[in-house]
């Protein structure tokens, strides 16, 4: 074994028998690269990732590659997922070297850290018109021998644009953010939709959950049917391909494909709880049965296959099975007629475009057409026979690791379908989840970042912060527990004190994170939302629920920090316009008074649960059932009927907030 014996990460500990002698991100590691004036091999990935495991078979287990990395090199290897600060940086490196990116993420970097050569996956010998990755070695121990001086002048050059990066942007006098930059993100993501599957720009193409989430409250807003018809027919696409996974629910990665059908078939647990909340949004926006299955299911798929013993969710489940990609997923027409009969089976193959020539590599990935789409309901006797059957097949690695940013994101997506569809499981996973991260995944008051096999470890980052506070509150709206609440006060001010950058920015990294080359701001959206961003709604509906305004100055600080990039590519922030609904004036509060378990007060609660708005606060007070909703600065008198309440609602202002 070498150095990452006693690592918890899933994914360093399948590589703990590689010849390569990889080291951890730690201080040994640096110190090593230092004492001996070698250059360090920084290889990056995570559990479930497929190119991952090809370098690792072709590459990383080869004894002569091993002996090169070994002799010339000090080789880290890290989890991205446990370690997003370093994965931030060295990403940025190489797309600023390649103008791409991906992984595994390979960089070669000085003794001090610093990025001079970099690339994704490296073939064992020239193909697919790379150089192989000996070549790659061979080639930059020269370099290293014969040139340190032009690799240390090009890696301190690099770092210093990498730092620069981080700091774009100076906040124009008086700018804001809100109704004008939504109307020009949606603009932009109209010249770039695909109107016939849906989604935006080329293949291969990722689900695109702030946008759909923008584009509900832009049509809500001006009723345009554009944005709505853009947001719906993408959900629908998603919902009927292979990307989703029409046997046990839950969506894959992203689609390789531009018709979202076949899946690169990892399953990432951040991307069921990002695409929950839209689906929930899209089902209050539009009443569509479809919406509210794939929400359902994909919180059964997540609870069914991702859950902890101890509270919280496991991160992924990989794209490989019996080392081919997708194999536990796809079906031939005879395994589905072994299952269901000859009668029913061929129903079922019908729908679900199951054929003999197969739609991928000779087999099938289940997916709905316009004209199969109405048997949906009618064939889920159907796939859950299959999907028992399934499970008996050899099952994709999972790796289970507990991290707090992607368990703050499925706490919301949980209490967000509590909150409409109603159903008790939910909530109390909801529950169980939020005190696992109170509990096990704090010390002294301050978050972790990941768990397992019984060990939290990891200073949080921003991400940890927002998106788990921003869960305590919809898991407040959703059960009124006032400790959750409590909490997220908390957090937050923690983060204010701990990440808040000058003129309302914010830092990836806590102010006693470990030094590394550069403290890196988090602005962008990207596969998960920003952390500044969600944070700043946050601290807005904070505000709203505790009438504390340093909480509401701090997210208009943010949006102010914001304001110069999101004016110049909106739809790049949208989590941030997220952010803009809950300022100032704009969002709807709901003050319902009465006991929970009164039926009077559950009527008043199922009417708003049941409307679409967009930015919305609901509190629950003492006193006898009624409703009082505040918008605009000024609150409308008291009722006491769903009915009238419904009226209230059904105002385009307040629909539109």
């Amino acid at each position: 074994m070498n150095h990452l014996a006693g690592q918890t990460s899933p994914y360093l500990l399948q590589h703990v028998h590689n010849p390569v002698d990889w080291y951890p991100w730690g201080e040994e590691a640096l110190a090593r690269a230092q004492r001996e004036g070698k250059p360090i091999f920084l290889s990056i990935g995570y559990a479930a990732c497929h190119w991952c495991h090809v370098m690792e078979r072709e590459s990383f287990e080869n004894e002569g590659i091993a002996k090169l990395l070994n002799d010339t090199f000090v080789s880290i290897k890290v989890d991205r997922e446990e370690r997003p600060d370093l994965d931030e940086i060295y990403m940025t490196a190489v797309q600023m070297m390649t103008g791409q990116g991906g992984w595994p993420l390979n960089m070669f970097l000085t003794p001090e850290g610093k990025p001079f050569y970099g690339g994704t996956y490296f073939p064992p010998d020239d193909r697919y018109g790379r150089s192989g990755f000996p070549r790659v070695l061979a080639a930059i121990k020269d370099a290293w021998e014969n040139r340190r001086d032009e690799i240390e002048t090009s890696a301190g050059g690099m770092t210093a644009r990498i730092v620069e990066a981080s700091e774009v942007a100076a906040p124009a006098s008086g700018a804001t953010v809100g109704i004008a930059e939504s109307a020009l993100a949606a603009a932009d993501l109209a010249t770039r939709f695909d109107p016939t599957w849906g989604g935006f720009g080329q293949a291969p193409k990722f689900p695109p959950h702030g946008a759909i989430a923008l584009l509900l409250r832009e049509h809500a807003r001006t009723g345009e049917p554009v944005p709505r018809r853009m947001a719906t027919l993408t959900l629908d696409r998603m919902a009927m391909g292979g990307m989703y996974d029409q046997v046990g629910g839950g969506f894959a990665r992203y689609s390789v494909d531009e018709r979202w059908l076949v899946p690169h078939f990892e399953k990432m647990l951040y991307d069921q709880a990002l695409l929950v909340p839209v689906y929930v949004d899209a089902w209050l926006a539009t009443g569509s049965a479809l919406y509210r299955s794939v929400a359902l299911e994909t919180l059964d798929f997540v609870r069914r296959e991702l859950a902890d013993s101890a509270g919280g969710f496991h991160s992924s489940l990989d794209a490989d099975s019996e080392g081919h990609e997708g194999k536990f997923y796809v079906w031939t027409p005879a395994e589905i007629e072994a299952v269901l009969g000859p009668e029913d089976g061929g129903v079922f193959c019908a729908a679900y475009d199951v054929t003999a020539a197969g739609n991928f590599e000779g087999k099938n990935i289940p997916n709905l057409s316009d004209a199969t789409l109405p048997e949906r309901e009618r064939l889920r006797p159907m796939r859950e026979k299959l999907l028992a059957v399934r499970a008996s097949r050899v099952r994709p690695g999972t790796d289970d690791k507990v991290l707090s940013s992607w368990n703050g994101l499925t706490i919301t997506a949980l209490a967000r379908a509590h909150q409409a569809f109603g159903r008790p499981d939910d909530l109390d996973s909801a529950r169980r989840a939020a005190d696992f991260l109170l509990g096990t995944m704090r010390r002294d008051g301050r978050l972790l970042a990941a768990f397992r096999d019984g060990v939290a470890r990891l200073n949080a980052y921003l991400d940890d912060y927002a998106f788990v506070a921003r869960g305590l509150v919809d898991l407040y709206e959703a059960g009124f527990e006032k400790r959750y609440l409590d909490a997220a006060v908390e957090l937050a001010r923690i983060a204010i004190a701990r990440f808040s950058g000058p003129d309302g920015s914010w830092y990836f990294t806590s102010d006693d994170h470990e030094a590394l080359i550069a403290r890196t701001k988090s602005r962008w959206d990207g596969a998960l939302p920003a952390g500044g961003s969600v944070l700043a709604e946050t601290l807005f509906r904070l505000a709203l629920h505790v009438g504390d305004d340093t909480l509401r100055e701090a997210g208009e600080k943010t949006l102010a920090d914001l304001a110069p990039l999101v004016k110049r590519q909106p739809s790049a922030f949208a989590s941030a316009l997220t952010a803009a609904g809950y300022a100032g004036i704009a969002p709807v509060e709901i003050k319902i008074a009465g006991r929970s378990d009164d039926p009077r007060t559950r009527n008043l609660l199922a009417v708003v649960r049941s409307t679409y708005l967009p930015a919305r606060s609901i509190s629950l007070e003492d006193g006898s059932p009624s409703a009082i909703v505040c918008h605009g600065g000024a609150c409308d008198a008291p009722v006491t009927s769903p009915e009238a309440l419904a009226r209230v609602l059904a105002s385009p202002a307040r629909r539109s907030a």
